[in-house]
């Protein structure tokens, strides 16, 4: 088990400074608004052990530079838990975030609702989901700091719901808190490294370090920008194939400089995204974050040569369209020789996956930038191309299917798979003419750009 911090030693971790907001207050009733027996002299002792008067603690922070919002659970007030004036204080907290053009950092810490306020506590997840929803449509990035413990209510609208999701590491963080989940459950499922690996959280973040790395979301994720991402300079072959399966071959070639080269090539810092909040996650077909470049923001979402497994398209669906929100441009690069064909694959909705991704990219109103930078096969490499501005590097091929396919769907003999291959027109210059992409990339001249 974590250590569990107070709001103000959360706060401390991270901020470099504090003022804390004007809180609303109600009418005070003794027992609280069900006249539960005792439930204002639990207070009061809640209020004299913690020197909290509620159990969330809500104000403005500057976390390396950036101002934000910040609501920091207490813990030790009642388990955390959500009432009426809980509800109130939060917000008021979006409010102020809204007004003042400020990201949200809910750092959680929760039971989940508080039994004394019966249904009156529970409605204020609604009012919570609100004003997140509120925050999101007007552009402002939320990124939450699960603590221990981050359960019921708590982790599923402040938690789960935001757009990233920072988890310390040891802390117990599910929907089920200890005394309500099944006496044989699995309490390794109830943590922050179960949510990670399960795509529900993006990272595993260390107390020591969450102050940089919490800076470095908040500066990259508030830095709009309206112009497209340049593509990246080619790090491979400069000379063009002679013929479709040279371009194959070439594409597939074990010494290609994949999608990590490029992105540290191309970015000077980058932090990543994990996982598609729906249970699964594929870090070995696809890397979605953002990092710098120029000194602008960039969103990516790159293919690493593998099959892409459907968390992988859901993974890049999440991506383009939470950098869209914030008008973050976005590049892409496609580098798979199709999407995972396997029975599990279609079990995990692997249609369904690519169609979103498709949607996601089609939808966006922030630019998408393309680079094709070894295989493109199919639909599966397709669903991540930008349509109007996919550029391919030399070493590149992008095709309808495979050759060894193309040739089995049509009945040919293996012996004709390298003039199949030729046929489909994959070269990077055949789709140049056929007007597939813009252009072909060249390697960079002097220091990368």
């Amino acid at each position: 088990m974590a250590d569990r911090l107070s709001a103000r030693e959360a706060v401390a971790l991270l901020a470099d400074d504090f003022t804390e907001l004007g809180h609303p207050t109600r009418k005070p009733s003794p027992d609280g608004p069900l006249g539960w027996p005792g439930y204002g002299a639990a207070r009061a002792r809640a209020a004299e052990r913690t020197g909290e008067r509620e159990s969330v603690v809500c104000g403005t922070a500057s976390v390396e530079g950036t101002r934000a919002v910040v609501v920091a659970f207490e813990f030790g007030f009642l388990g955390g838990s959500l009432g009426e004036r809980t509800g109130d204080r939060l917000v008021a907290a979006y409010a102020h975030a809204r007004a003042h053009r400020l990201p949200v950092v809910p750092l959680v810490a929760t039971g989940g609702s508080r039994m004394q306020e019966g249904m009156l506590a529970l409605t204020q997840l609604q009012r919570v989901a609100r004003e997140s929803a509120l925050t999101r449509e007007a552009g402002l990035p939320q990124i939450a700091v699960v603590r221990d413990p981050t359960t019921g209510g708590g982790w599923a609208t402040l938690g789960a719901g935001a757009d990233v999701v920072l988890a310390l590491p040891g802390a117990q963080v599910g929907f089920a808190g200890s005394r309500v989940r099944p006496a044989d459950a699995d309490p390794a499922a109830y943590t922050a490294e179960a949510q990670v690996a399960a795509g529900a959280a993006d990272a595993l973040v260390r107390p020591e370090e969450l102050r940089g790395t919490l800076g470095r979301w908040l500066r990259l994720l508030t830095r709009p920008s309206s112009a497209p991402v340049p593509p990246p300079p080619a790090l491979g072959r400069a000379d063009l194939p002679a013929t479709g399966w040279d371009a194959v071959r070439r594409a597939r070639a074990p010494e290609r400089p994949r999608a990590t080269a490029y992105l540290d090539a191309f970015l000077t810092s980058r932090v990543t995204i994990s996982g598609d909040r729906c249970g699964g996650t594929d870090p070995d077909g696809m890397l979605c974050g953002f990092g710098e470049h120029q000194g602008r923001t960039v969103a990516y979402a790159a293919q690493t040569g593998a099959a892409t497994r459907p968390a992988g398209y859901r993974t890049a669906a999440r991506l383009v369209r939470l950098a869209d929100r914030l008008g973050i441009p976005v590049l892409t690069l496609v580098d798979t020789p199709g999407a995972a064909n396997d029975a599990e694959a279609e079990r995990q909705g692997a249609g369904p996956a690519i169609a979103d991704l498709f949607g996601a990219v089609a939808a966006a109103r922030t630019p998408v930038t393309t680079l094709v930078v070894g295989e493109g096969g199919s639909g599966g490499a397709l669903a991540l191309a930008a349509p109007g501005n996919t550029w391919a590097t030399p070493d590149s091929y992008f095709s309808v299917i495979a050759p060894e396919l193309a040739a089995a769907i049509l009945k040919r003999p293996p012996e004709e798979v390298e003039s199949t291959a030729d046929r489909l027109r994959v070269r990077p210059q055949d789709l140049v003419e056929l007007g597939v992409v813009r252009g072909i990339v060249e390697p960079a001249v002097g220091p990368a750009t």
